[in-house]
């Protein structure tokens, strides 16, 4: 079998055309590879001896002393002689067995291993045992031999890994070779290393970033490679010129240098003109760009990792100073010839040249003087202000075709805006990622590029709102819809704009100069989107109360409860149609648009009913109490179980005006009465004092020179109905007053501990002319008077504990109870206002 084997390898190199052993000679080379025992190939010999045991003593004693004495003299020279035959023998067959057992031809032939068939494995196994090769040189053996043939047809990276650490293992248990086989391994690893060598020259053609198994073939090269400076101490001779590592260096700088100037060449050649150049010169930086991409985040690890080589950055230093070089003389070049076309260009190009000098940040001990793009942005900076001017234009063309073939409906079932909503949020994040980019270095022209890009984002925004209403009017048939889709859609449109052009603008921020703080907005910047934000409240406010007029119309008319109707029954249908007009809200709007129609719907729906109120007057307690019922039923129904508003927003403002309303119109006459004068009470304070009461000792001053004089009577009249109001003298021409006057009021006891009695102080200017002017006042509760509550033990002693009272105007609450009396038709209401109302002209000045 080992005969038919090596005549099958002899016919291969034939038909190769390599060189290799004859058919004649066959029968000698497998004689080399079975010697037998009594064999000895005989150093300077030119046939085999052999050595037979002589049969009789009839042989001639002289010919069997000269063979023993050949074997005794050169026993030593012949051991040499096998082992450096074996040796070669041993190298030569695992060549042939190599090239014939590695098919080019066959699918995945460079990631061929080694693997040897059953013949070739078994011939090779009995060379090695009879050449008496040792471990170590087998070891040496299958890799001078591998290493070689990878260099011709390419083997797994893996293997030849594989073979490295198999003779460093060996190397480390005995590291003895003859200095002929050192020397021959040594120029094994200056060949490989060369081969390597010329593969990372051209890196980017044989190990492409983008392949994956061959960014793995990648990094076994380079751990072969690391492998091969771990036997440079134990060589006598050192198989390397120069440290492997300045040469790996040294091989990618020249690598990177060949791949630039075949790409300057192919793309952007100084011979053409300008704008041509310009074009090309985009497209290479680039390359450069995506270039360095892959080198920072694939190659820089395995070079840095394996090597201790930092790839990346002379890559990135020798790039960036080529790209620069050319980008200063072609800038210079155009400057004179600046047009849009040429604008846009530029404006491309420093783009990409600031992505590259980004990557500075990554340089570990950068120093900025060695950096050849800096100050690359003054020549760009008239092509960067004229494309501003574009991009503002084509922002706005974006938005009028997006609006003109908006359909006012939702993207999808899990979107609430149209689709021209999401081409203008599109729009103002591509204008913050371009900023981003820009990352103009120039504090001061920094600050007047964004100022006017924040401008302009702002102006598209109010653009695009505008749209948005002038489609949404042209709908036909919007106008009668008492929930409009296209309006809902209109909001929810209008607040996602909102939030997404408060988002870009807030990424347009640039450094002020050495005052800047980081995370603090730009005071011009922060007025802009402060203005921007109060105009899209305005507009949405706008788009709500359009949307809430079509279904306050209809729900104002239901709201007004019939006198006639139960409760339950009058409440019924608003409560009904409310129900199915807000399911509809729900499912067209966001959250904060639903929040904010339904603010608006409720405080429609109050002041429908306080207007209700108003045409209604001195009407049934029954009516009233349904008005009342209603009101808490909406309540009930807009917190709708903390799924809606909250209880404290539905409770004020509007609210309590209604509540009060309704509390007053349910009450008597008298009860009426005694509410103004308790609201009264309500709004002055109290705190001790020096001086003693219902003795009148001053008065808080009062602006400008003033004739004061104070009014003093008890209320509510019908408590004191004998009892008449008293005054004091009129102290001329000061600020100051101090009148010092006691006054005694004749009444019982129980009168004055009722609910709302109390003591009227009102503060007159004294007009000599015409009428006098009201100044202010101030009421004491009777019941908090010492000795009203309780009657005092002994007497003798004055009133108890002083009180000092500041001066009110009347607030709305008084006003409400006095409005409510004006509306009341029976005697004892008219004559009450009427008292009163010379003293309401005074305070109808009241804010």
């Amino acid at each position: 079998m080992g005969a038919l084997y090596f005549k099958q390898i002899v016919k291969s190199a034939r038909a190769n055309g390599t060189a290799g052993p004859t058919e004649d000679h066959t029968d000698d080379f497998l004689g080399c590879l079975n010697i037998p025992v009594r064999e000895v190939p005989v150093a300077g010999a030119d046939r085999w001896f052999k050595l037979e045991p002589r049969s009789s003593a009839s042989r001639v004693q002289g010919d069997c002393h000269l063979v023993l004495r050949l074997i005794t003299t050169q026993r030593d020279t012949i051991m040499s002689q096998r082992g450096r035959f074996g040796f070669l023998s041993y190298l030569l067959l695992l060549s042939r067995v190599l090239r014939f057992e590695h098919r080019v031809e066959e699918p995945n032939s460079s990631s061929w291993h080694g693997e040897l068939s059953g013949p070739g494995t078994t011939m090779l196994c009995l060379h090695g045992a009879q050449s008496n090769l040792s471990p170590l040189q087998l070891a040496v053996l299958h890799w001078q031999v591998s290493s070689r043939h990878h260099q011709t047809r390419t083997l797994d990276y893996g293997y030849l890994l594989g073979l490295q650490v198999d003779m460093q293992a060996h190397w480390e248990e005995a590291p003895l070779l003859p200095q002929e086989q050192e020397e021959s391994l040594a120029d094994s690893f200056s060949a490989f290393s060369e081969f390597g060598l010329r593969l990372l020259r051209q890196l980017r053609d044989y190990f492409p970033a983008t392949n994956s198994t061959a960014v793995y073939r990648l990094e076994l090269l380079l751990k072969c490679l690391d492998k091969l400076q771990l036997f440079q101490p134990s060589f006598e001779i050192c198989p390397f010129e120069t440290e492997l590592n300045m040469d790996i260096a040294a091989a990618l700088k020249r690598g990177n240098r060949e791949w630039y100037d075949r790409l300057l060449s192919a793309k952007s050649p100084r011979e053409l003109p300008g704008p041509q150049r310009l074009a090309g010169l985009v497209e290479l930086a680039d390359i450069i760009y995506e270039d360095l991409q892959a080198c920072y985040g694939i190659y820089a690890s395995l070079f840095h990792g394996i090597l201790k080589v930092d790839f990346f950055t002379l890559t990135f230093r020798q790039l960036e100073r080529l790209v620069a070089e050319e980008a200063w003389v072609l800038t210079e070049e155009l400057s004179p010839k600046m047009t849009l076309q040429v604008a846009s260009g530029l404006f491309e190009l420093y783009l990409t040249l600031a992505d590259i000098q980004h990557f500075w940040s990554y340089i570990p001990g950068r120093d900025s003087r060695s950096l050849a793009l800096a100050g690359i942005h003054t020549p760009f900076l008239p092509a960067v202000k004229l494309w501003l001017q574009v991009l503002r234009d084509q922002s706005k063309w974006r938005l009028q075709g997006a609006v003109d073939v908006d359909t006012l409906e939702p993207v999808d079932a899990s979107s609430r805006h149209s689709s021209s909503a999401a081409t203008a949020s599109l729009c103002f994040s591509h204008i913050q990622e371009l900023w981003v980019r820009l990352a103009w270095p120039d504090p001061a022209q920094a600050q007047g590029l964004g100022t006017q890009l924040s401008q302009d984002l702002c102006e598209a925004a109010l653009f695009y709102t505008e749209l948005l209403r002038k489609k949404v009017d042209a709908q036909p048939g919007a106008a009668g819809e008492a929930v409009s889709e296209p309006l809902c859609v209109v909001l929810n449109n209008v607040e996602l704009v909102r939030r997404a052009s408060g988002q870009a603008l807030r990424g347009l921020a640039w450094p002020e100069g050495a005052l800047g703080l980081e995370g603090v907005l730009p005071r011009p910047l922060l007025s802009c989107i402060q203005a921007l934000e109060e105009d899209l409240h305005r507009e949405a406010h706008t788009v709500t109360a359009h949307l809430t007029s079509k279904v306050g119309s209809v729900a104002e008319v239901q709201a007004q409860a019939s006198p006639e109707d139960p409760c339950p029954q009058a409440v019924a249908p608003l409560m009904k149609y409310l129900d199915e007009k807000l399911a509809l809200l729900n499912a067209s709007l966001v959250k904060e648009n639903l929040s904010r129609v339904l603010e608006a719907l409720w405080e429609l729906l109050l002041q429908a009913i306080l207007q209700a109120l108003g045409a209604n007057s001195d009407v049934s307690a029954d009516f009233y109490g349904r008005f009342h019922f209603t009101l808490e039923a909406l309540v009930s129904f807009f917190h709708a179980e903390g799924q809606g508003l909250p209880l404290e927003s539905l409770r004020d403002g509007s609210y309590k005006r209604l509540e009060e309303e309704l509390r007053l119109h349910k009450c008597s006459t008298r009860e009426c009465i005694e509410q103004f004068y308790l609201d009264k009470l309500k709004q002055v304070g109290w705190r001790p004092s020096v001086w003693p009461l219902p003795e009148v000792a001053g008065a808080e001053p009062v602006t400008g020179l003033s004739d004061p004089f104070v009014i003093v009577e008890l209320g509510p009249p019908h408590l004191f109905p004998l009892v008449r109001s008293q005054r004091t003298q009129v102290k001329a021409r000061t600020l100051h007053p101090v009148f010092d006057e006691l006054f005694h009021f004749s009444v019982p006891a129980e009168a004055c501990r009722h609910r709302g009695a109390c003591v009227l102080f009102t503060v007159m200017d004294h007009d000599w002319l015409s009428t006098n002017d009201f100044a202010g006042e101030a009421a004491l509760s009777l019941g908090s008077v010492s000795g009203i509550a309780r009657p005092q033990v002994g007497a003798g002693s004055r009133a108890g504990q002083p009180i000092t009272l500041h001066l009110r105007r009347p607030r709305a609450q008084v006003r409400s109870a006095l409005r409510m009396l004006e509306g009341r038709t029976n005697k004892e209401a008219q004559e009450f206002v009427k008292k009163l109302k010379e003293l309401e002209k005074c305070m109808e000045a009241d804010p």
